[in-house]
């Protein structure tokens, strides 16, 4: 005899029932708390005897039972019971903690004077706007921000941009940072050394009374460009019942080996996970991604599931792990995650969306081309989930007799009768007369020069802030408030891949020239 019992409230009834399909199947958790009701058998018949109880204070079980074929039903089971519910996730009882980054090597020289969430992006946003966008616009008013390298562009950006108080907060929201700092006892005079020991530094603020009604966790990078609800990986993660969940996305051979990959079970559950694995390793981390809903071509094509660096964990599953389980582990992709799938339930989440990893120069590039194409895989519009950045108050820009193709323009810009295409222009950014701007990424000015300053400098033969007379420049990324003079040549026609000329004021990596924050090309210089 098939059967399956249900543990009802008094006031549940039962309908008349004939089943074909699942009925019922009872998990446990991890921390073995009960799921509930969920599918059990697929393709048998089921029938009841239905006894009807009056509605009172007790509870009643019904049990189901295959040994009634004879009088099969054709109406369907509808159980009317809280106790079979899962909760909603609740944007007040979530957290977030966005990972300032560390010293950004890869992302060298943009990182040169600030920290990587601090790199312009776009035209007119910061990098950190993307996580911080994101919780606002999925409700999450919690908000924590650790930095350490090259803070103070990021700090002041945070404070001008994302101020929920002056007297008056969204409830009990905020945004804190929470600056790497010294603390008493040998372990305290260490600064960050991970993802996972910046939360343990500062693990006391989640212990903290006033924060008691903070359930999940969500720990979110600073260098990512993507949208997403949180919300709704947080909601995966509780009907999951999950100890922690991973955001995760496809990826194919040629990226797999710079992310931390991992294997699922049938459901959703994280069985193995390795970071950054090369040759052998890496081969050994291949599976059938047609479990995430990929089609057979395109599962062959991205036969990876990789990390996003994006995580949610309940709070106290997080303090433990940090606490007591793995105090010695300082990184949550290399260390925590793969040491906790042995004995926790972490799950992976599908983010089947647009997603860039921020963390080369190369990729830095080729996102913000991106931006440009027709249709763009990525915009900061959506009047839905708009981005925010810092007010600035600028005038629109001016364009005189210009040809521009396929480029964004910021705000605050003067053009004068040049050429753009391929290209995205910053804020403040001055191009004379007969520039041509190709496949160039110009982060633009912090502030103006007036036009008797611009006349004072190019009397005395210096350069001004922006794009001189005649100047051709492509394949560039070209910092702020960065002065190129007239008739310069950019194009590293040579194909150099890798140069450093910081006394001349560039680098070249990976065949892309970066123009450096406040240099000066001289004119008629040839790169």
């Amino acid at each position: 005899m098939e059967c399956c019992s249900a543990g009802l409230k008094a006031n549940t009834h039962l309908t008349h029932v004939g089943i074909n399909g699942f009925l019922g199947e009872k998990k446990m958790g991890s921390s073995g708390r009960d799921l509930g009701v969920q599918f059990l058998k697929k393709n048998s018949r089921f029938e009841k005897k239905t006894r009807k109880f009056k509605p009172g204070s007790g509870v009643a079980f019904s049990v189901l039972t295959s040994d009634f074929n004879q009088h099969a039903l054709k109406e369907p089971l509808t159980l009317h019971s809280s106790l079979l519910e899962i909760p909603k996730a609740e944007p007040k009882s979530v957290a977030a903690i966005i990972l300032g980054g560390g010293a950004g090597t890869r992302l060298f020289p943009l990182t040169s004077k600030r920290a990587k969430p601090a790199v312009p992006i776009g035209g007119c946003y910061r990098l950190i706007d993307v996580p911080m966008s994101n919780c606002i616009n999925s409700g999450i008013r919690k908000i924590f921000i650790l930095t350490q390298f090259n803070s103070f562009s990021l700090n002041r950006h945070l404070a001008r941009t994302y101020n929920f108080g002056d007297g008056v907060n969204f409830a009990d929201g905020f945004v804190e940072v929470l600056a790497a700092t010294q603390t008493p006892g040998e372990a305290g005079k260490r600064w960050f050394q991970g993802t996972a020991d910046a939360v343990r530094q500062f693990i006391w603020v989640f212990e903290d009374a006033k924060h008691k009604n903070i359930e999940h966790v969500v720990i979110l990078s600073g260098d990512h460009l993507y949208r997403m609800d949180y919300m709704d990986f947080v909601q995966k993660h509780i009907d999951t019942n999950a100890d922690a969940t991973v955001s995760c996305v496809p990826m194919d051979d040629s990226r797999a080996s710079d992310y931390g990959l991992m294997k699922i079970d049938s459901t959703g559950r994280i069985v193995h996970f390795a970071e950054k694995p090369k040759g052998p390793n890496l081969e050994a981390m291949q599976v059938d991604t047609t479990l995430l809903g990929l089609s057979d071509q395109e599962a062959m094509k991205c036969p990876y599931i990789a990390s996003m660096g994006v995580y949610v964990f309940r709070t106290d599953v997080l303090l433990q792990l940090l606490k007591s389980k793995f105090p010695s582990c300082n990184d949550f992709g290399s260390e925590i995650i793969p040491s906790a799938v042995r004995e926790y339930n972490i799950q992976a989440y599908l983010f089947n969306d647009y997603w860039e990893d921020i963390g080369t120069i190369k990729s830095f590039f080729d996102a913000n081309l991106a931006l440009t194409e027709q249709p763009p895989k990525f915009e900061f519009y959506d009047p839905k989930t708009p981005f925010f950045t810092s007010a600035r108050f600028l005038p629109p820009t001016k364009v005189e007799q210009c040809r521009i193709v396929d480029s964004i323009i910021s705000h605050g810009c003067f053009l004068r009768e040049c050429s753009i295409q391929h290209s995205i222009v910053g804020v403040r950014s001055r191009l004379e007369m007969g520039v041509e701007l190709q496949d160039t990424m110009m982060m633009g000015a912090d502030y103006y020069q007036t036009e008797s300053e611009i006349a004072s400098r190019l009397a005395e033969g210096k350069v001004p802030i922006g794009v001189g007379l005649n100047t051709k420049i492509r394949n560039c990324i070209i910092d702020k408030n960065a002065r190129i003079g007239k008739n310069v040549i950019i194009s590293n026609k040579d194909g150099v891949e890798e140069a450093d000329r910081p006394s001349e004021g560039f680098y070249i990596r990976s065949g892309i020239t970066v123009v450096l924050k406040n240099a000066t090309i001289i004119d008629g210089s040839v790169i």
